[in-house]
C-alpha cells in the first residue's frame, strides 16, 4: 500500500509579506485570496482533505475548493510570547535568543515549542498517516512542510531553517514502508505579477 500526502503551502497574507509570527487569525490578502481562487481544481483528487487551525490556511482551502477537517496535530510551531511579532522585532529586542533558536534545534527561548519538538510533532502525524491509502491533501504552514520533508529525508532538525517553502506550492511524500519519496514545491498556479 502506497500512501500519498500533499501538502499545500498557504497563499499570501500580512504575516507572510512581514516575517510575522503568525497568531492565526490573519486573513489573506487580496493577492493571495485571487492567486488561491485561480489555483483551484488543479491537485488530483483526494481521500482526505485536512488543513492546518491557522485562518490562513482555511482560506486557502475555501479558495481551491478544498473541503475538510482542520487537525490541530498540523498546526504551525507554537512560537509562545513571540506570536503577533515580527522576526525583525524580535531580533531587535532579543538578539541573543532569536541567535539560539536559529542555529540549536532544542532551544524555545519564546516559551512554546522548540523545533526538535515540533519536529517530532509531525513525523508523529506522518507515521500515522503511513498507513492510510490513497492521497491526503493538506493545506498546512510552510513550517509543516519544512519539518515533514526534514523526516522524509531523515535529515537532522538544525537543517529546519535552511528549506524555504514559498506560498501557494505543492510539495508531495509518497511511502510505504517507512520510506517516503519527496517531490518539491510545484506551483498551484503562476503568480500574478505584484
Amino acid at each position: 500500500m502506497t500512501s500519498r500526502v500533499t501538502f499545500i503551502s498557504p497563499a499570501m497574507n500580512a504575516s507572510l509579506r512581514r516575517a510575522r509570527f503568525d497568531d492565526g487569525r490573519t486573513p489573506l490578502d487580496d493577492t493571495g485570496t485571487a492567486q488561491a481562487r485561480a489555483a483551484a481544481g488543479t491537485l488530483p483528487p483526494a481521500a482526505r482533505v485536512l488543513t492546518s487551525p491557522g485562518l490562513r490556511c482555511r482560506e486557502t482551502a475555501e479558495e481551491l475548493a478544498l473541503h475538510g477537517p482542520t487537525v490541530p496535530e498540523l498546526a504551525g510551531p507554537d512560537v509562545g510570547r513571540w506570536l503577533g511579532r515580527t522576526l525583525d522585532e524580535v531580533g531587535a529586542a532579543e538578539p541573543e535568543s532569536v541567535g539560539r533558536w536559529l542555529t540549536d534545534p532544542d532551544c524555545a527561548p519564546h516559551g512554546g515549542e522548540s523545533v526538535r519538538e515540533f519536529c517530532g510533532r509531525i513525523a508523529r502525524w506522518l507515521t500515522d498517516v503511513e498507513d492510510q491509502d490513497g492521497r491526503t491533501v493538506a493545506v498546512v504552514e510552510p513550517e509543516v512542510v519544512r519539518a515533514a520533508v526534514l523526516h522524509a529525508l531523515g535529515m537532522p532538525e538544525a537543517a529546519f531553517w535552511r528549506l524555504d517553502v514559498a506560498p501557494l506550492t505543492a510539495t508531495e511524500l509518497s511511502g510505504r514502508s517507512g520510506r517516503w519519496n519527496l517531490r518539491l514545491g510545484r506551483p498551484l498556479a503562476a503568480p500574478d505579477a505584484d
